[in-house]
């Protein structure tokens, strides 16, 4: 039975100040750091085990697996990175502190560029400090100025279809650590969740998600590791 274990890393220093992140590198706060770390302590002590790894390519979510496999002995399995599973690049809302935002432009402004579908923040200004179109991980990479959570899942879900299920469906027990809007895409694609309902799904930092998988990839049981 394919097993495909998905992690959102656990909480950035940028989460910890309430400031939107998106496609800007942070790293792990010191309570992140211990729930990537109690991740894999929880999936070592389940009797979880797995063949190769895929991320982000953003610190919070590497340095999430990384110490999640320390805590399993598992440093040495293999690892893909790509940035189709980076987070929703929040535009020009990047490095705003979220709620200094509702005080200058009103929740419900807000909760549309946070929660819906389709619409996406202000695009990133062409002089943004934030911009990392010139960064060197992503050459030959169109960067988007801004997305809505459409946006982020038409590149998660190809990606997943692409390169994580071929790896399933040849038998491999599969550990994907990304970012909450990029899980929602592959979360949405398998369970079948619809465009309304994908928005109010919350995914916890550092909680390792199971779906078991039948031979044809489709979903037996969706769980949380821990609390099957």
């Amino acid at each position: 039975m394919p097993t495909l274990v998905l992690l959102r890393h656990g909480q950035s220093q940028w989460n910890l100040e309430n400031r939107f992140t998106g496609w800007w590198d942070v790293d792990l706060s010191a309570a992140g750091i211990e729930e990537a770390l109690a991740a894999g302590r929880l999936l070592k002590a389940e009797g979880f085990d797995f063949d190769c790894c895929f991320t982000s390519v953003l610190t919070r979510a590497i340095r999430t697996l990384h110490l999640a496999l320390y805590q399993m002995d598992r440093l040495w399995l293999p690892v893909t990175k790509d940035w189709r599973l980076n987070e929703r690049h929040y535009g020009g809302l990047t490095g705003l502190n979220k709620q200094e935002m509702v005080e200058k432009v009103g929740g419900e402004q807000v909760k549309i560029w946070r929660r819906s579908y389709d619409i996406p923040p202000p695009p990133l200004p062409e002089d943004s400090p934030y911009d990392v179109a010139g960064d060197r991980r992503y050459t030959g990479v169109d960067v988007p100025r801004t997305e809505s959570l459409k946006d982020t899942i038409a590149r998660a879900v190809p990606y997943y279809e692409a390169e994580i299920a071929p790896a399933l469906a040849a038998g491999k027990r599969v550990l994907v650590s990304a970012h909450g809007n990029s899980l929602r895409g592959i979360i949405k694609y398998l369970s079948d969740i619809s465009d309304d309902q994908i928005v109010g799904l919350e995914i916890p930092t550092g909680k390792p998600i199971v779906y078991e998988l039948a031979d044809d990839l489709s979903v037996e049981r969706r769980y949380y590791v821990g609390e099957a």
